[in-house]
């Protein structure tokens, strides 16, 4: 007995010794990806921060005068407020129909009757694998006063429409282009969720009498929530920290009626006198936003049964 109770205690010592250099080697394979997530985003992230309370032109800056001047002056640019509404509404109006049509592909496309899946696949994902200059161009060609879209109207007798001159048709052309690119790339997830769903549950849902449609609404889609979620809320923080289409296609005009939050926080920052601490704050409020978003979505769409 004296023996057993001796060994016992070593035992456990070599098991903790054992947890305890994994738990070592653990954290030595972590350590060195966490220090360069702390160095590229949360040390810039607090030095924005600290930009955002500062004043000044160029590098010759001082602390504002209240510190929380450039976020107080947000509240009366007329401009940072033109460009907020029209990212809330490429927000509201895109993303809800891509999502729509990214799922509707995907369960297209996910039917073993349907000929050539590969090429379609291919070709649906294949535009937002391609070069922005290169789209940017062929819509603004497309688009132009003189340009494909209206020659083809006019073959109906409808009169040539100034697409990127008028604010409503411009901000019209943005959502085009951004359902365009990122349709396939949200389908690709939708595709992947599909293929690994169960297919008792649906042939069950069917041995009941329900069509197609009823399948598809009851059974299909609460199993692809969890996708779902995830493709709302990366295409909404995509879309609030959207630049690209705002600049290449638009110019942000005319006079800023189709300029987005990002693009406004480059010309600020970058030009027209550049204003770095003034642009901080707009990138800050951005971050919250986003923040915001994506936490509301998750309380919404993450109920767990």
């Amino acid at each position: 007995m004296s023996a057993l109770t001796a060994t016992k205690p070593r035992g456990d010592r070599r098991r903790l010794g054992t947890d305890r250099r994994h738990n070592l080697t653990g954290w030595g394979f972590l350590l060195p990806a966490a220090v360069l997530i702390v160095l590229i985003s949360f040390v810039p992230m607090i030095q924005a921060l600290i930009l955002s309370l500062q004043t000044g032109r160029g590098t010759r800056l001082d602390w504002a005068d209240p510190l929380w001047y450039n976020y107080q002056r947000l509240l009366g640019d007329e401009i940072f407020k033109q460009t907020l509404g029209n990212t809330f509404i490429y927000l509201l109006i895109q993303v809800p129909i891509m999502l729509l049509i990214a799922l509707a592909l995907a369960n297209l496309l996910n039917s073993p009757r349907l000929r050539g899946r590969a090429f379609w696949r291919t070709a649906i994902f294949l535009p937002c694998a391609m070069s922005l200059v290169a789209y940017s161009l062929v819509f603004r060609t497309m688009f132009a006063t003189d340009g494909f879209v209206n020659d083809f109207l006019g073959a109906f007798g409808v009169e040539p429409v100034n697409w990127l001159g008028d604010p409503t048709t411009a901000r019209a052309v943005i959502i085009l282009g951004l359902l365009w690119r990122w349709t396939g790339f949200n389908m690709i997830f939708f595709l992947a969720g599909l293929q690994n769903i169960d297919r008792s549950t649906i042939e069950a849902a069917r041995m009941d009498g329900a069509n197609s449609l009823q399948v598809f609404w009851r059974v299909t889609v609460p199993q692809l929530r969890p996708i779902i979620l995830l493709t709302a809320i990366m295409s909404t923080n995509g879309t609030l920290q959207l630049f690209d289409e705002s600049w290449a296609l638009t110019q942000g005009g005319p006079a800023h009626a189709s300029m987005t939050m990002s693009h406004y926080l480059y010309e600020i920052s970058f030009q027209r006198n550049p204003n770095f601490g003034y642009g901080a704050a707009v990138s800050y409020v951005i971050l919250i936003l986003v923040a915001v978003l994506a936490f509301i979505q998750l309380r919404i769409g993450d109920e767990r049964d």
